[in-house]
């Protein structure tokens, strides 16, 4: 057994990495960083769910967030009827997520980590990796680009969110700050080429797609283009090591549950080594690992299933997508399960 002076060493200061050092406080664990990562990073925006607010609040940090609530989330599907439509109060919390930037999320909780900044590699009795993609990971390339803006409506945006799905993938606009976060998937070259159009061709390429509920956009920023993976770590554990965010798994946007599923892995990481004596011994990890497996497994797949099961133009297939959509509308127990499924993972389940 490795008998430095560090016990975790956590791989990567990103909100995953560092929401874990946080919760690690007041353990007695010497933990330090490895990190590389400089500057400030572009225009990203998050959607964290209510769960991700209950942990970011029990880490101190949520007071400083400048976030935008969803009160309302409406799902519908272009060129075809059927609409759903959820709401927090049917749901049972204030609201159903919280829309905020990825650079001031990162900014809260690194401040509180900065100081046991390394950069270079050191010993320790656990090894987090929380850096990103993992080497080892299975991947599949989807056959879709995100395109992110920032867009203007008229009117403001408020505490509704939209997510239309449209023949080449869905569509999602998140309101921040009175205006929408837009993540749009479609084919590369699409992406691409809206990512350089014009301001005015954009603009009405989105508002053709949007439809007219999310008012009429009239102004474009912070453009810029994302290829969507799939990435499954083989592995969540190992000898002395562990994976937790996106070293652990890469999810397409769809139901923006990539960083919230992180943040349930660093509260459960941190929850399962506290009050250990040894971090990195194999029984701590293993219990870990199945703690984390039910709730990683539905999750992915049940992301993997959404960005796949609202592709195409088939008429027959739009016409069963909008009955499904029809019928969770008029079923609310249906409805809220799912509602809460996104929010708390497994906890979720009966």
């Amino acid at each position: 057994m490795p008998a430095p002076g560090i016990d975790v060493l956590i791989r990567g200061a990103g909100p995953v990495g560092c929401a874990l050092g946080l919760a690690l406080a007041g353990s007695g664990l010497k933990l330090r960083f490895l990190t590389t990562a400089d500057g400030k990073p572009a225009f990203r925006p998050i959607a964290l769910s209510y769960a991700s607010r209950l942990i970011l609040e029990r880490l101190g940090v949520w007071a400083r967030l400048r976030a935008t609530p969803i009160e309302t989330i409406q799902v519908s599907q272009q060129q075809g009827f059927g609409r759903m439509r959820m709401e927090a109060a049917e749901a049972g919390v204030p609201a159903l997520g919280y829309v905020t930037e990825y650079a001031g999320l990162h900014q809260a909780l690194y401040a509180a980590c900065e100081p046991l900044l390394v950069r270079e590699p050191c010993e320790a009795r656990l090894v987090v990796h929380a850096e990103g993609v993992s080497p080892t990971a299975r991947e599949k390339r989807y056959g879709q680009d995100a395109l992110v803006a920032l867009v203007r409506t008229q009117p403001d945006s408020a505490t509704t969110a939209f997510e239309r799905f449209t023949p080449e993938g869905p569509l999602a606009l998140l309101p921040l700050a009175g205006r929408y976060a837009v993540v749009w998937s479609c084919r590369p070259e699409r992406a691409a080429a809206l990512r350089e159009a014009p301001e005015h061709r954009f603009l009405e390429e989105l508002a053709s797609a949007a439809g007219h509920r999310p008012g009429r956009p009239i102004a474009a920023e912070a453009r810029a283009v994302h290829p969507l993976m799939l990435r499954v770590q083989r592995t969540r554990v190992g000898s002395r090591e562990v994976y937790i965010g996106n070293a652990a798994q890469t999810l397409h946007p769809v139901a923006g549950q990539g960083l919230n599923l992180g943040l349930r892995d660093a509260w459960d990481l941190a929850s399962a080594i506290f009050d250990g004596a040894d971090p990195g011994e194999e029984r701590v990890l293993a219990r870990y690992a199945a703690r984390r497996r039910l709730d990683a497994q539905a999750t992915i797949r049940i992301t993997d299933l959404l960005a796949a099961a609202f592709l195409g133009s088939n008429p027959l297939v739009r016409a069963a997508r909008g009955g499904a959509l029809a019928a969770l509308d008029m079923l609310p127990g249906p409805r809220r399960f799912f509602a809460r499924r996104m929010m708390f993972g497994a906890s979720a389940l009966p």
